[in-house]
């Protein structure tokens, strides 16, 4: 939805689109109705799958911003301000995780520009549906904290360390830490994982040139090293990555909701096999 109202004077838009994870395909159809419409699109090939141009006009302005400081983005969009322009300001993954839009969307506003941002498919759900993994198992994984290590370009804030993240034991996907595997994997490890705890590595994911290699993580550093992978790799890490599927409450015939009444028996079956009540009835059984 636009970020300025609607009776603000038109004076050309921006729209920052999400490209996915690679794949021309994994846009949504909304961001490739925003590329199609725009007089110009702005990408970054070194990021962006150049099949995703396929979905711009013939006629459309096409500007590689690989080599462009955030100054020669911005000088597109004054233009676009004073010939009332329409931008697709094209981003790798979901615009929202390390897309480095606000400061985009700040200046846009300070031109008088309509914006919109349009969310996309992240590499990380691409990277655990390319490996047919769930996330999020019952009773083993209901968290799945996104992060980087630090030490890189920009600065972590206090308390948002890899280590510290770690001892939730949950699933992490962790983005722009693959040039720093050693460190990644020690801080892993130090937070309170297992050795044996199972990673996925997924490079370049749903490009052609995509690799996805599974590994302990006490051999994560060694496995990144030997394929030389620094940059478009991302990490998944957790128990949850070799669990078993575990029966879901929401399609149990003892779970009820505003659609489907819970079948009595299997209701009190559900209630009796929760672990607030197996614990329950543990502490019964131990005494005081």
């Amino acid at each position: 939805m636009s970020t300025r109202p609607d009776d603000a004077p038109m004076t050309g838009s921006v729209t920052f689109v999400g490209a996915g994870p690679g794949a021309a395909d994994l846009l949504t159809l909304r961001g490739a109705a925003a590329i199609a419409a725009a007089d110009v699109v702005i990408w970054a090939s070194s990021l962006v799958h150049p099949d995703v141009l396929r979905h711009a006009r013939d006629g459309a302005e096409l500007i590689d911003s690989a080599r462009l400081p955030m100054e020669g983005v911005v000088s597109c969009y004054e233009r676009a301000a004073r010939q009332h322009l329409r931008v697709a300001r094209v981003h790798s993954g979901d615009p929202s995780l390390w897309g480095a839009i606000q400061e985009q969307l700040d200046r846009c506003h300070e031109l008088g520009l309509r914006t919109e941002v349009v969310p996309g498919v992240s590499s990380f759900t691409a990277a655990a549906a390319r490996v047919g993994r769930e996330l999020t198992i019952p009773e083993v994984a209901q968290s799945v904290i996104l992060t980087r290590l630090g030490g890189g370009k920009t600065p972590m804030p206090q308390g948002e360390q890899v280590a510290a993240f770690a001892r939730h034991g949950t699933t992490m996907a962790l983005f722009l830490s693959a040039a720093r595997s050693g460190q990644l994997q020690a801080e892993l490890l130090s937070g309170g994982y297992e050795p044996g705890t199972p990673c996925v590595v997924a490079y370049q994911v749903t490009w052609p040139e995509e690799l996805i290699l599974r590994c302990r993580l006490d051999e994560l550093a060694d496995t990144i090293r030997a394929h030389k992978l620094w940059k478009h790799t991302l990490i998944l890490v957790g128990p949850a990555l070799a669990a078993s599927g575990t029966r879901s409450h929401l399609y149990h015939p003892g779970h009820f909701h505003g659609h489907r009444k819970a079948d009595r028996e299997a209701r009190r079956g559900l209630r009796a096999a929760s672990p607030g009540n197996r614990a329950s009835a543990r502490q019964e059984a131990d005494g005081p």
